[in-house]
C-alpha cells in the first residue's frame, strides 16, 4: 500500500457490506478441508512454539516453482472477487496485482493467465497465512510460524497442493479463509475494523496493524497456553479459547526490551538461584548476597544469587529454555506490579502471583504429583527444587498496541517499545526496498 487513502477508499467501498464473521465461539471450528480424490489438502497443525529465533535460520534458497496448474474463467473471477475484500483483513487489493489478472483474461492465452493467477494466489494466501511485513521489519518479533511450512520448500509444496486442490473443487475462496487465524481477538478486530469509519485513521492503523501481528502468529496456539502482552503488562493462562487466569506483569525496559518468543514451559523451579547476565554483572559484582563461581583458574566466570528473601527471582521461576534466556519468575520487589508503567525488568516477564499460577497448571494435571501442600513445603525448606509438568506448556510472549472487545470497543495500550510506526510503514510498502528480500520471495516473510 503506498498511501493511506487507498485504505481510506477501501473502507468506504465495503462499509455497506453486510458482515461475514461472526463472533468467535468458545470452541472454534477448523477450516472447510479442500480435497480432491486421493489427496488430503494442507490443514494448518497444532503449532509447537519454536525456541530458536526467526535470526538463527540460516539463509536458504528459493526453491524452482512448479509449472501452475490449469485456471479457469470462472476460477480466475473468484479470485478477483476474493481480493477485492481482502481490505476486510487490513491488507491492500493491489498487492495482488488485479491489473495484471484482468489484463491477462482479456489477452486470451491460458497458459500465460495461470501464471498470473498462479503467482497472484502465492502472495496472498502467504499474506493471508504468514503475515504481510516482512521478517527484518518486525522490530524483535521471534517467533516462527509454520502454517504453511517451516522451509521454503515445505511452504511451495503446500501452496502447490493447497491450489490445486482449490482450483479442482473450484473453491478458492474456501481455501484463502482457511488461512486466516481463527483467535477471536483476531475476529474482534475484524468486526472493529468493519465498524469504523474512513475518517477515523488512527484507529484504522492500529487494528490494521495489530491484525497483521496475528498473522505472525501461529494459526493454532493450542488447546490451553500462557500468553504476554508486554504493551498490556499481563499474563494470562488460555484455555479452549477462555482466559481462565489473568495476572500484571512486569516487562523489560526500553533500553533491555522483551524480545517476542513462542517457548515451551517444562516445569518450574522452586526456590531458584539467580545467575546473573553478564550485561549487569558489574552492578552486583562484590556485592553482599552473591556468590563468585570462579573456573579452574581461579577469575570469576560469573555472579549468582542463592535463594532467599532478596532473591531477584523470588520464589518461583518457570523453566522454558531459549536462547534469549527469558523467563516467567516472581520479584522481591512486587510493589512494581502497582505501578501504571511496568517496562522496568532487564527483559523477562515478573509475573504476580506466579507461585499461585504453577498450583494452577499442577492443580490442572490428572493426580498432580505436585500438589498446592508440596509446593508449600518445598518453598518453606528454601531448597532449590525442580518440578516438572507432566505435559510441557505453550508460552507466547507478543507485542499487540491494541485489542478489540466483542462490543466493538478499541482497547489501546502504550507502544512502550515505538515499533507500531515501522511495522505499519512496513505494511504500507513504505519501508525502503532490501533487495535480498525481495518481495516475491514469499517465504522470505
Amino acid at each position: 500500500m503506498r498511501a493511506p487513502s487507498k485504505v481510506l477508499m477501501l473502507l468506504a467501498a465495503t462499509a455497506a457490506m453486510p458482515s461475514v464473521i461472526a463472533h468467535a465461539q468458545v470452541q472454534l471450528a477448523k477450516p472447510v478441508p479442500v480435497t480432491t480424490a486421493g489427496q488430503s489438502a494442507p490443514s494448518p497443525a497444532t503449532q509447537a512454539p519454536s525456541a530458536d529465533p526467526l535470526a538463527a535460520q540460516p539463509a536458504e534458497p528459493a526453491p524452482p516453482p512448479p509449472p501452475p496448474p490449469f485456471w479457469s474463467l470462472a476460477d480466475v473471477q473468484e479470485l478477483i472477487a476474493y481480493i477485492g475484500t481482502v481490505g476486510r483483513d487490513g491488507l491492500d487489493p493491489n498487492d495482488y496485482d488485479t491489473a495484471g489478472l484482468t489484463a491477462a483474461m482479456r489477452g486470451g492465452d491460458p497458459v500465460a493467465l495461470s501464471a498470473v493467477a498462479t503467482a497472484s494466489f502465492n502472495n496472498l494466501s502467504n499474506d493471508l497465512a504468514l503475515g504481510h511485513v516482512r521478517r527484518a521489519d518486525r522490530d524483535g518479533w521471534n517467533i516462527k510460524d509454520n502454517d504453511l511450512g517451516s522451509t521454503r520448500q515445505e511452504i511451495v509444496v503446500q501452496q502447490d497442493a493447497l491450489l490445486r486442490s482449490a482450483l479442482a473443487q473450484h473453491r478458492l475462496t474456501d481455501a484463502l479463509n482457511g488461512l486466516l487465524p481463527i483467535h477471536p481477538q483476531y475476529q474482534n478486530l475484524k468486526d472493529s475494523l468493519a465498524a469504523t469509519t474512513p475518517a477515523e485513521t488512527d484507529k484504522i492503523n492500529r487494528l490494521r496493524l495489530n491484525m497483521e501481528r496475528w498473522r505472525w502468529l501461529p494459526r493454532v496456539l493450542g488447546e490451553k497456553y500462557i500468553i504476554v502482552n508486554v504493551p498490556a503488562y499481563y499474563v494470562a493462562v488460555v484455555e479452549n479459547g477462555q482466559t481462565t487466569w489473568r495476572e500484571r506483569a512486569v516487562a523489560g525496559a526500553i533500553k533491555t526490551p522483551t524480545p517476542m518468543l513462542s517457548v515451551m514451559a517444562t516445569g518450574v523451579s522452586l526456590n531458584p538461584w539467580w545467575e546473573v547476565p553478564p550485561s549487569i554483572s558489574r552492578e552486583v559484582a562484590g556485592k553482599a548476597g552473591y556468590v563468585a563461581l570462579k573456573g579452574k583458574d581461579g577469575k570469576i566466570q560469573r555472579w549468582r544469587q542463592p535463594p532467599g528473601p532478596s532473591n531477584a527471582l523470588g520464589e518461583l521461576k518457570f523453566v522454558m529454555y531459549n536462547p534469549q534466556n527469558i523467563y516467567l519468575h516472581d520479584t522481591n520487589a512486587r510493589s512494581r506490579f502497582d505501578s501504571r508503567m511496568r517496562s522496568l525488568s532487564h527483559g523477562c516477564i515478573r509475573t504476580k502471583n506466579v507461585v499461585g499460577l504453577a498450583k494452577k497448571l499442577f492443580a490442572d494435571e490428572a493426580n498432580p504429583k505436585w500438589t498446592t501442600e508440596k509446593i508449600d513445603e518445598v518453598l518453606a525448606s528454601r531448597k532449590t527444587v525442580q518440578a516438572d509438568f507432566v505435559k510441557p506448556i505453550p508460552v507466547y510472549i507478543v507485542y499487540f498496541s491494541s485489542a478489540a472487545a466483542t462490543d466493538g470497543r478499541l482497547i489501546n495500550y502504550e507502544d512502550v517499545y515505538r515499533r507500531d510506526a515501522k511495522v505499519l510503514a512496513a505494511l504500507n510498502d513504505a519501508l525502503p526496498a532490501k533487495p535480498a528480500k525481495a518481495k516475491s520471495e514469499v517465504a522470505a516473510r
